[in-house]
């Protein structure tokens, strides 16, 4: 599993010519981490006496932020799952037109699941992004810089998540769907406009 793996043996793995961990690995890793850093920043605060009319709050973001973590976490693995998945069927036999016909149609499920795993790293880190912002303003000010660094990680989760679905939607056939999800990204695009900017604005004010 590579959730378990040390943080060294990961990157040399990445490093190497193996195909996988890839982009799509290496997005949600960064988007889980955004997310931890907003937890770290949680706990920092619970229990603070300075921070107590603030902890019902705060608990309710530590709640989601570690959801989200957790959610990021399964999707690091998972995408080398599909990946490894498509490659087998990338490899199917087409001796005769049967054989291409049922290749094909392997591939064009396989891709759009391809598709459908980074796509979910986006709107998880979209949701992470959505949360900065009443973090960087309620939570632990001597921790306040990690909530800067998480808001710039998700932010990063998140377009590395979009290239990753973009590139599946090339060798996507069916036209509808092409279209749902290019019109999902728009949407996840439009939604995350000028988020990262206020969070660290906060940020800058509370340092």
């Amino acid at each position: 599993m590579l959730e378990d793996m040390k943080i060294k043996n990961f990157l040399d793995l990445l490093a190497s010519k193996s195909p996988t961990p890839g982009g799509g690995s290496v997005a949600a890793l960064t988007g889980a981490m955004g997310a931890a850093l907003l937890s770290m920043v949680g706990n920092l605060t619970v229990g603070k006496e300075e921070y107590k009319d603030l902890e019902t709050d705060i608990k309710g973001l530590l709640k989601k932020s570690e959801s989200l973590r957790i959610n990021l976490e399964q999707l690091i693995e998972k995408d080398v799952e599909v990946f490894n998945q498509f490659m087998a069927i990338m490899k199917l036999p087409r001796t005769n037109e049967e054989e291409k016909k049922e290749r094909s149609k392997k591939i064009q499920v396989a891709v759009l699941e391809a598709a459908k795993v980074p796509l979910e790293v986006a709107r998880k880190s979209k949701e992470v992004i959505d949360i900065c912002l009443e973090i960087a303003r309620k939570g632990n000010k001597n921790a306040i810089s990690d909530v800067g660094v998480g808001v710039l990680l998700a932010e990063a989760a998140f377009h590395s998540a979009i290239i990753n679905v973009k590139i599946n939607l090339n060798m996507i056939k069916d036209e509808k769907i092409k279209k749902e999800l290019a019109q999902e990204i728009e949407s996840l695009n439009n939604q995350i406009k000028g988020k990262k900017g206020r969070v660290l604005e906060v940020v800058l004010q509370r340092l």
